[in-house]
């Protein structure tokens, strides 16, 4: 019976525009009854719990899985998420990947990491836990967002902070290895196209950012390159439209070289990298 379940719920959802209705169908139904997504057949039909369609008119409603669901995967990590924080994209996981390999080249015993507008603490908990030695510090500003950043980052090595990104961290200026950040990126001219699920769910502090959406990038350049050491790195995430644009704002003239784009998993721009020129 719950399989039959699952795919009328997954056509009620792509009916509703959900971008991937079999998978959220499926993770609803394994929410519900309390199994992994791959130990759907084997809840008996006696078993079928009918809140599971309470959940599918939520998705419906395209209010978002992690939502309903309070748990976000990203990585090796499982997340805590729900309203007020920014909910973690599969595309940060190829940012990330990058950050690791640039770590791992430096040939440094203990890498100084800083995350700057962190969120739930995806980027700063998956460096902390793929590079072992690496002491990972991340900032927040919005107390809404940090409720959830501090039940995630308990237990870890991650030193959290709440502060604004443009000044945070003055304590280790000119020593850290590698800034990263995915910041707020969306020109407000775009509101209109964003998704439902980020445009009602998601919090602006952490969409839009000026009428190009690169308000904030421009501040963070300054403040990277005031965290890193010569020689250090920074990587920063950004919409798929900006990919000529982002590599502009960390110039020579500036105090950079080997600005560069970089494609994600679906070879769309996605973030840009830096290195801080050498005195």
């Amino acid at each position: 019976m719950l399989l039959a379940e699952v795919a009328q719920a997954t056509q009620r959802l792509a009916d509703a525009g959900v971008p991937s209705p079999r998978n959220d169908a499926e993770e609803l139904a394994a929410f519900v009854h309390g199994v992994k997504r791959g130990q759907l057949h084997m809840v008996k039909d006696a078993d079928f719990d009918a809140r599971y369609w309470e959940v599918v008119a939520r998705r419906e409603q395209r209010e978002p899985l992690q939502h309903i669901t309070g748990r976000a995967y990203f990585r090796y990590l499982e997340l805590q998420v729900g309203p007020g924080v920014f909910v973690p994209r599969p595309e940060t996981e190829s940012v990330v990947g990058w950050a690791i390999d640039a770590v791992r080249a430096m040939d440094v015993v203990e890498p100084l990491i800083v995350d700057l507008c962190t969120g739930s603490g995806a980027i700063a908990l998956a460096l902390a836990q793929e590079v072992p030695r690496s002491r990972v510090h991340a900032v927040e500003l919005s107390d809404e967002a940090l409720r959830w950043t501090r039940k995630n980052v308990e237990g870890s090595r991650v030193d959290l902070r709440q502060g604004n990104a443009l000044d945070a961290f003055r304590d280790l200026d000119g020593q850290v290895d590698l800034v990263v950040s995915n910041p707020p990126y969306i020109p407000l001219t775009e509101w209109e196209h964003v998704a439902p699920e980020a445009r009602d769910y998601d919090p602006e502090l952490a969409l839009f950012s000026g009428e190009d959406g690169l308000d904030l990038i421009r501040g963070l350049e300054r403040t990277a390159h005031r965290l890193l050491r010569p020689g250090g790195v920074v990587v920063i995430e950004h919409a798929d439209t900006q990919g000529g644009q982002v590599p502009w704002i960390f110039t020579e003239e500036r105090g950079w070289a080997d600005a560069a784009d970089h494609p994600d998993l679906n070879n769309r721009p996605r973030f840009a990298t830096a290195r801080k020129a050498l005195p």
